[in-house]
């Protein structure tokens, strides 16, 4: 039995072994491409502490940017989800330092996105709600709203992600988030739609609903850098 992912395939590009989509066009919304790598003619010195390369002084390539840099400047092997690599790459301080960061949003927060939270969810500008489990896709790329009727938004087609807080949490502690707010596009229409979340009623429902609209509104963070980088 393959060990690869049905709809995936392993490709080996100069910076290593990627986990991708058979079709690049189905890749995660959160994906980033590769960059393109400094030429070595033109990278005489190292990008960060400037120290000239010689025969003992080689040159690296971070696999997040694609800068030059010395072995101490890039010396750290971190993990790169959002280039889909299978094992952890060489990356400069900077760059490692930001993957460091998306590391509990792979490792956390996407798990709490796919597992989905119950939602009082409000289409459009209807004034009646319906009670709906919303959760993200296994592939990440649509956001499924289940419950007596079924209803995805894809996110690439996602304008804007506000998330709602509760204005009326006592003084001096953090708002609570509560609901969440999507202005999309549907397949097809270039109309923009508005769709309400809004936490169910009961104090377990509304702790569930916290923790997911918090990972979402990290995953929409990390949306828009994606499409920023394109």
């Amino acid at each position: 039995m393959s060990s690869v992912p049905d709809g995936k395939k392993l490709v080996r590009s100069p910076s290593g072994l990627r986990m991708v989509a058979e079709n690049g066009a189905f890749n995660s919304p959160f994906c980033l491409d590769e960059p393109r790598w400094v030429p070595d003619k033109e990278c005489q010195k190292c990008m960060q502490c400037e120290t000239k390369f010689h025969f003992t002084k080689r040159k690296h390539h971070c696999r997040r940017c694609g800068r030059c840099f010395c072995d101490k400047c890039c010396s750290k092997k971190v993990a790169l989800p959002r280039m889909s690599f299978v094992d952890p790459v060489r990356q400069c301080s900077q760059c490692s330092l930001l993957s460091q960061k998306e590391s509990d949003f792979y490792e956390k927060q996407i798990k709490v996105l796919v597992a989905g939270s119950p939602f009082l969810v409000t289409l459009g500008t209807s004034d009646k709600c319906a009670s709906m489990t919303s959760r993200l896709s296994n592939n990440h790329r649509y956001l499924f709203l289940d419950g007596e009727n079924n209803f995805e938004v894809e996110l690439a087609r996602i304008i804007s992600i506000q998330v709602l807080t509760d204005a009326s949490n006592p003084t001096g502690t953090s708002p609570r988030a509560v609901g969440m707010l999507v202005k999309y596009k549907p397949s097809g229409s270039q109309e923009v739609e508005l769709l309400r979340l809004d936490a169910a009623p009961s104090e377990e429902e509304k702790k569930a609903a916290e923790l997911w609209l918090l990972a979402m509104h990290k995953a929409a963070k990390l949306l828009y850098e994606s499409r920023e980088h394109q």
